[in-house]
C-alpha cells in the first residue's frame, strides 16, 4: 500500500496568474493599445497505423493555433493606421503587389505579469501573419462604445521561454 505524501493532500499556498496581467509586443503596434489577446493554442494530429485488426496512433504534424487580439483604435497614434502599415507588407491594394515572407513575418512576444509587474512567464510567437483584420463597426445608436479594431495572427510555431 502507498503511503500519501502530505503535500499532496494539505493545502499549499500559489499565486494563480491573473488574465488582465500581461504585455504584448509587436513592432510597429504600441502595447498600450492592445485590449486583449487570447492564449496560444496547438493542435496534434494524429497517424493512424493500422495492424491486421487493431489501430495504434502515433503523432503526426503539429499545428499552432490562430490568435485573435482586440486592439483599441485611438485618434492618435491611430490604430487602425499601425495595422495597415503591417497589411501593406502582406499585400499592396493600390498596386496588387504582395511582400515577401521576410517583411511581413513577425515575432511577437506575450509577457505574463506577476502582481507586481515582474515577468513571469514568456512566449514567443515566431513568423506571424495577419489573416484576418476587422476594423470595427459604427453606429448612431452608440455613443459611449470604444472603437476596437479585431485581429487575427497565424504563427509558425511558439516558444515558452518561462
Amino acid at each position: 500500500m502507498a503511503v500519501l505524501d502530505p503535500n499532496e493532500i494539505f493545502f499549499t499556498a500559489f499565486e494563480p496568474k491573473q488574465q488582465n496581467r500581461f504585455i504584448l509586443y509587436m513592432d510597429g503596434i504600441p502595447a498600450y493599445i492592445i485590449k486583449g489577446v487570447n492564449a496560444v493554442t496547438l493542435t496534434q494530429d494524429t497517424v493512424v497505423l493500422n495492424h491486421i485488426n487493431v489501430q495504434r496512433f502515433v503523432k503526426g504534424k503539429s499545428k499552432w493555433g490562430e490568435i485573435q487580439m482586440t486592439l483599441f483604435d485611438p485618434i492618435t497614434p491611430s490604430g487602425a493606421q499601425a495595422v495597415m502599415e503591417w497589411v501593406r507588407l502582406h499585400h499592396e491594394s493600390v498596386t496588387g503587389i504582395d511582400g515577401y515572407s521576410d517583411f511581413y513575418k513577425k515575432d511577437l512576444t506575450l509577457d505574463i505579469l506577476g502582481p507586481v509587474g515582474d515577468i513571469v512567464s514568456e512566449w514567443i510567437i515566431k513568423g506571424a501573419i495577419i489573416t484576418n483584420a476587422n476594423f470595427g463597426d459604427y453606429s448612431w445608436d452608440n455613443e459611449s462604445a470604444a472603437q476596437n479594431i479585431q485581429l487575427t495572427v497565424q504563427p509558425d510555431y511558439c516558444i515558452l521561454n518561462f
